[in-house]
C-alpha cells in the first residue's frame, strides 16, 4: 500500500499527557502511514480509486496534482499509473512530511515527472491538470477559504478533467452524527487503539480538523463549476467524491 520507509507504530497518545493541537510534524511524520491505515476507513480502497482514476483520466502531456501529499502514497499511485508524458506535482506545507516524500518517491522508477513542493496549496497554481486529490486535506483548511481553493483548482483543470475530494464529514442529524461517530471509533479500537488514544486523538484534533457536511462540499463543488459531482465512497464519517470539468 506504500513505498515509504516510515513503517513505525503508531503510539503518539498512548500515554496520559497535556493534549497539544495536532500537527504534521516530525514525530506524526515518523508514523503516518500506520496512522492514516489504522485512522481512515476506505483508505486502501482509495489508494486503489486513485490508481484507477489515473489510468482513466491521466491526460497525456497533462499535470496531475497531489494537494496534501504527505509522505506521497498517493502521489506514487498517481505517477504509477499515468503516461509516461504527465507530470506529477505533490505539495504539502509540513517540511518533514517534504523530506520523507521526495525520498519515497527517488526511489520509485515511473516514467512520469514529478515535483514536491513545500507550501501552502492556497499558494498553488493549477494549470493545464487532469487530475487533482485532495485527500483529507480541505479539512485542515479554515473554512472561509475552502471555496476559493475548490474554485481554483476548477479554474486550473482541462476538460474531461476529475478532482477526488475525500473528507471526514459531519451531519445535521444529532442522532446520526452520534451513531456515525461511534461507529468510527469502535473502528479505531478494533484497528488496536485504546479508549486513551482515541479520547487524546480527539483532543488533539479539535478545532484544527473541522469537518462539513457532505451537502456542502456538493454545494461547494457545484459553485465551482465541476459539472458532475458523484459519491465514490461513503465508511462511517469519512467520504470521497468524484468531481468532473
Amino acid at each position: 500500500m506504500t513505498m515509504s520507509d516510515n513503517n513505525q507504530t503508531d503510539t503518539l497518545f498512548s500515554t496520559p499527557m497535556h493534549t497539544a493541537p495536532f500537527e504534521f510534524n516530525a514525530q506524526v511524520a515518523d508514523v503516518f502511514d500506520n496512522m492514516i491505515q489504522r485512522s481512515v476507513p476506505g483508505y486502501g480502497f482509495l489508494l486503489d480509486v486513485i490508481g484507477v482514476l489515473a489510468q482513466r483520466y491521466g491526460q497525456a502531456d497533462s499535470q496531475c496534482y497531489d494537494l496534501g501529499c504527505s509522505l506521497g502514497t498517493t502521489t506514487l499511485r498517481l505517477r504509477q499509473n499515468l503516461p509516461a508524458s504527465c507530470h506529477v506535482i505533490g505539495v504539502d506545507n509540513s517540511a518533514a512530511m517534504v523530506s520523507r516524500c521526495q525520498h519515497n518517491m527517488a526511489r520509485d522508477n515511473s516514467q512520469a515527472s514529478y515535483e514536491i513542493c513545500q507550501q501552502n496549496i492556497q499558494d498553488t497554481q493549477i494549470s493545464n491538470a487532469s487530475i487533482v486529490i485532495l485527500n483529507f486535506t480541505l479539512q485542515f483548511i479554515e473554512d472561509q477559504e475552502r471555496q476559493a481553493i475548490l474554485n481554483d483548482i476548477s479554474a486550473g483543470m482541462k476538460p474531461g478533467a476529475v478532482l477526488l475530494l475525500a473528507e471526514k464529514i459531519r451531519f445535521d442529524s444529532a442522532a446520526q452524527q452520534e451513531l456515525q461517530t461511534d461507529l468510527y471509533h469502535d473502528f479505531k479500537r478494533y484497528q488496536g487503539y485504546s479508549d486513551l488514544e482515541v479520547a487524546q486523538k480527539r483532543a488533539a484534533l479539535e478545532n484544527v480538523l473541522v469537518p462539513n457536511t457532505l451537502e456542502q462540499h456538493q454545494q461547494r463543488l457545484q459553485e465551482a463549476g465541476f459539472n458532475q459531482i458523484e459519491v465514490c465512497m461513503q465508511c462511517f464519517n469519512f467520504c470521497a467524491l468524484l468531481a468532473f470539468k
